[in-house]
């Protein structure tokens, strides 16, 4: 087996703080839907996600595949969410063989209470810190990031 190319100083310097954020954005994002709202960041994404759907419902699947998780940490998910009164899960109306996902008056409560402080959190700490330039750059870089690891099929 061949030596690794080892990182050079500078790239192990990026290295770490890209790390840092790719541990620190998501905590810090977590506390603040938390301290705002009581909600963890996967509740919200499915709050969200099925807000924004056709017909405000969605498939269990569907959703799973829109927010790039696995079908078993969604349906754990979504019983934690159903037990708190956030959402509800029915026979899917097509066919039957899946569920259909709705948000309930407290889903939608939560979700419409909830989308201004986190939008302010995102804007002030992504948009606002960067410059136009800079946002299309990492655009570019997160694109390319992504591609190389749905290349090494591990996204």
């Amino acid at each position: 087996m061949s030596e690794p190319l080892w990182l050079s100083a500078t790239e192990q310097e990026l290295w770490l703080e890209f790390r840092e954020f790719l541990w620190g954005f998501p905590s810090a994002m977590d506390r603040q839907l938390n301290h705002d709202a009581g909600l963890s960041t996967g509740e919200y994404s499915v709050l969200a996600a099925v807000s924004e759907a056709d017909e405000s419902r969605m498939r269990s699947g569907d959703l799973a595949c829109a927010l790039k998780w696995d079908r078993s940490r969604v349906s754990h998910l979504l019983r934690r969410m159903e037990a708190k009164g956030l959402i509800s899960r029915c026979a899917a109306s097509g066919d039957g063989r899946g569920q259909d996902i709705m948000l309930t008056d407290s889903g939608w409560e939560t979700v419409r209470a909830t989308a201004p402080d986190h939008v302010t959190f995102v804007r002030e700490t992504l948009f606002d810190s960067i410059s136009t330039d800079e946002q299309e750059q990492l655009r570019t870089i997160l694109n390319k990031i992504r591609t190389a690891v749905v290349e090494r099929e591990l996204w």
